[in-house]
């Protein structure tokens, strides 16, 4: 991720820091949230195109601490979202942990993944079926969290080594030991095989597979315009929809001991993540599913939603922190491909190439004896291949391209080990260029634990659930097979712009209230994705309009902190004892 140095003194100020702005607006059950015009259930697609930003958490309304954050529909004050209700900050009672110690069958024969439930239930039968999931896994069953005594955090990480390029891994682990945060971010497996064994609802849908707060950011849409959304799927399946939810909540609770937050203070943005999530998926129930496909969110429309909320006292109070948002989000315009040709390139001899900085990006020149002319008629072979996996317009944009320069360039924290190339194309024109990002697409994460993918390409599997979460995705998201110039087994690859308005928090930065407002972001987001791909009637009903649920992944998110900083210690003992490799500060 890319990290942006942000302000975020305070959630009414900062949506995010410089990430995002809170949006604000309240919607009713009837609407596409915060559309001025009032729609019944037979709302047009055409109409929820004009209400995209609108649609976003009221997560800024005077103070993330004093009003309704999310989606919430008039009709359902009972759902209002999580800072601002009284029960938010009461635990899951204790009666109802007897019923959470059994583990609820991984499926229920309810509707699941979304496939043309419509044709087969009706409206009525689909929320039957989410309420009857709670007599088999009560909604307290979600708090439940108990540790098999065969797990081997450090032995799963290991695992994954096999697969990475052998000089990388003890920069992964090195990065995963920086703090207890760092480390979950880079346990995207550990976790997948814990949450097996969790109660689960039974009710499915396309899955981030690692949706921790991190994994949430601000981008540029085909449409160029600043949208706030999921920006990982390197794990992306489908699988029980609490997951998600529970990656999330945990990620939240992590983050704020690692920025020294009480407890009471990191448990505001983890129950405001999880019931904003809860009453925007209630909200997207009853809407059309054209209108919930339509749905994205705008940051420079939530920022002037969330100003014009302000009386003018508190306006003039945070006009320093609007100026320093609004600075943020001008300069992520500027951050494209053009912007990183300038970082990552030089012109030598006349030649534009990338600049090697070994071990973290090292040109494919540098990494074979192969003759250059062979190696990039080879490259540009594949990039054909890769077109072919674009649509038609997008393939007649690509072909005014030329491959001119590689690069193996190390990403990320969990992903460092696995293969990712920067390809530097070129027009022929000066100024007109293009870096793309080709990075390794191996199984899932949760394919041992949620099921196999029904795509035997695994860069597809990638492409194919972003297209499906996403509200907008980027136009040369595609893939491709290769392998290595010296022969050897083949890798999956998908393929991106390897920045176009890229903006990212920096949530080692936050203060309590801005990362309670960012936690209304990242739920109506993840709501949004989830509805889009699974029966959101079913999963709503299921979740219902009381906060046990909120209350339930609260509680399992303070118990699975409590053994994400065991796992951590884990690793650091294994290093400590020379079991593990690790190279810090690269």
């Amino acid at each position: 991720m890319t990290a942006r140095s942000t302000e975020g003194s305070d959630a009414a100020g900062k949506s995010a820091r410089k990430t995002t702005a809170a949006p604000a607006r309240k919607t009713s059950a009837k609407t596409t949230a915060g559309s001025a015009r009032k729609t019944s259930a037979k709302t047009t697609a055409a109409s929820a195109r004009k209400t995209s930003a609108k649609t976003a958490p009221a997560a800024a309304r005077k103070t993330a601490g004093k009003t309704p954050p999310a989606p919430a529909r008039k009709a359902t004050s009972k759902t209002a979202p999580a800072p601002a209700r009284k029960a938010t900050s009461k635990t899951a009672p204790a009666p109802a942990r007897k019923t959470a110690s059994k583990r609820a069958p991984a499926q229920l024969p309810t509707p699941s993944d979304g496939d043309l439930i419509a044709n087969r239930l009706t409206l009525e039968e689909r929320a039957a079926s989410g309420k009857a999931a709670r007599t088999k896994t009560p909604l307290e069953a979600h708090a439940d969290f108990a540790p098999a005594e065969s797990r081997d955090p450090v032995g799963l990480l290991l695992s994954q080594a096999k697969t990475r390029v052998p000089d990388l891994v003890p920069i992964r682990h090195g990065r995963m030991l920086v703090s207890p945060f760092t480390f979950y971010r880079g346990a995207a497996l550990v976790m997948a095989a814990d949450l097996e064994s969790t109660p689960a609802s039974g009710l499915r849908t396309q899955l981030c597979g690692d949706a921790h707060l991190s994994n949430f950011g601000a981008y540029a849409s085909p449409e160029r315009r600043l949208v706030f959304d999921i920006s990982d799927f390197d794990e992306t399946l489908p699988g029980p929809f609490e997951w998600d939810i529970k990656r999330l909540a945990a990620s939240f609770v992590i983050a704020g001991r690692n920025n020294g937050f009480t407890k009471k203070q990191y448990r505001k943005a983890t129950l405001a993540a999880v019931e904003t999530y809860r009453t925007a998926l209630r909200d997207f129930a009853a809407q059309p599913i054209l209108t919930v496909w339509y749905q994205h969110l705008e940051i420079e429309q939530a920022l002037a939603d969330y100003k014009a909320s302000l009386t003018a006292g508190k306006s003039k109070e945070r006009k320093a922190r609007f100026k320093a948002t609004e600075a943020a989000l001008a300069k992520a315009h500027t951050r494209d491909s053009l912007q990183a040709i300038e970082k990552l390139t030089a012109v030598v001899d006349g030649k534009r190439q990338i600049m090697s900085n070994p071990p973290l990006v090292i040109r494919g020149e540098d990494m074979t004896d192969m003759d250059t002319d062979v190696l990039f008629d080879r490259l540009r072979g594949l990039l054909i291949n890769y077109s072919k996996t674009l649509q038609s317009d997008r393939r007649r944009l690509l072909d005014q391209f030329t491959l001119t320069d590689i690069a193996q360039k190390v990403v990320g924290v969990g992903s460092v080990g696995t293969r990712a190339w920067i390809l530097l194309l070129e027009a022929g024109v000066e100024a007109e260029a293009l870096l793309l990002q080709a990075k390794e697409a191996g199984p899932s994460a949760l394919a041992g634990y949620a099921g196999k993918s029904e795509y035997s390409h695994q860069g597809e599997r990638v492409v194919a659930g972003q297209h499906l979460m996403q509200a907008s995705s980027d136009i040369f998201l595609g893939w491709l097979r290769a392998r290595g110039t010296a022969g050897g087994q083949y890798t999956d690859y998908y393929l991106r712009q390897l920045r176009d308005w890229k903006l990212s928090a920096v949530i080692e930065e936050m203060v309590p209230l801005g990362m309670q407002v960012y936690a209304q972001l990242c739920g109506w987001t993840l709501a949004r994705a989830h509805a889009r791909a699974g029966d959101r009637i079913a999963m709503a009903a299921y979740l219902g309009n009381s906060d046990t649920f909120d209350n339930a992944i609260a509680d399992f998110a303070e118990t699975y902190a409590d053994q994400n900083e065991r796992d951590y210690a884990a690793l650091a003992g294994a290093v400590a004892a020379g079991k593990v490799e690790a190279e810090s500060g690269v």
